[in-house]
């Protein structure tokens, strides 16, 4: 565990990151008070995600690619209608 100032971790904040990631806890104090702790988050490994998972899950029908009503069109672009 790390125990460091304000300044100090405002300083070499990414530093200090890098140490979280690996695995490590930073305790940052204000006048030698603990005030805040920095930690890993649970569950650190991120698998990639390959393209095309839910393929024929479901199906996207005709009316999807038809043109969006005009009145519609004119609230996305902020006209009344």
């Amino acid at each position: 565990m790390i125990r460091l100032n304000i300044h100090e971790a405002k300083t070499h904040f990414s530093r200090y990151i890098e140490r979280v990631e690996k695995g490590e806890t930073v305790i940052v104090c204000r006048h030698n008070r603990p005030v805040a702790e920095l930690r890993p988050l649970p569950g650190g490994s991120h698998k990639s995600r390959s393209l095309g998972i839910d393929r024929g899950k479901f199906a996207v029908g005709k009316a999807f690619f038809k043109p969006l009503p005009k009145d519609l069109l004119a609230g996305f672009r902020g006209e009344k209608p």
